[in-house]
């Protein structure tokens, strides 16, 4: 069984489980894993409002979400802060930029292409 849900108390109806039932520290943690990985190649709602209503990037509004700020981002990235400033800045980049930060974000290319 999963770790996050070790603990889980499963609640019958008719045969068959109907509820489970999870201490809420676990719960908590289920929900901050949902809000750190996006399904795979879905956009969230507030990523897609920064890059249409704000104008920021993708690369930037992923970095948002993400709640990094851009030393932290760089690092994982593996670039400069100044390099990922100017990858934000820009509205299109190179693929291998956009694998290297969708790699690092855990992300794909496809939900960086918006």
């Amino acid at each position: 069984m999963n770790a996050l849900t070790n603990n889980a108390q499963i609640i019958m109806e008719d045969g068959k489980p109907a509820f489970a039932v999870i201490p809420y520290g676990q719960f908590k943690l289920i929900c901050q894993k949902i809000d750190e990985q996006p399904a795979s190649d879905e956009v969230p709602h507030v990523v897609a409002a920064m890059v249409l209503e704000k104008g920021y990037s993708a690369p930037k509004a992923w970095r948002k979400y993400l709640r990094l700020n851009q030393s932290e981002a760089a690092t994982k990235i593996g670039v400069s802060q100044a390099a990922l400033s100017q990858i934000e800045s820009n509205e299109r980049n190179q693929t291998g930029t956009l694998q290297k930060i969708a790699a690092a974000y855990g992300l794909t290319v496809e939900q960086l292409d918006i």
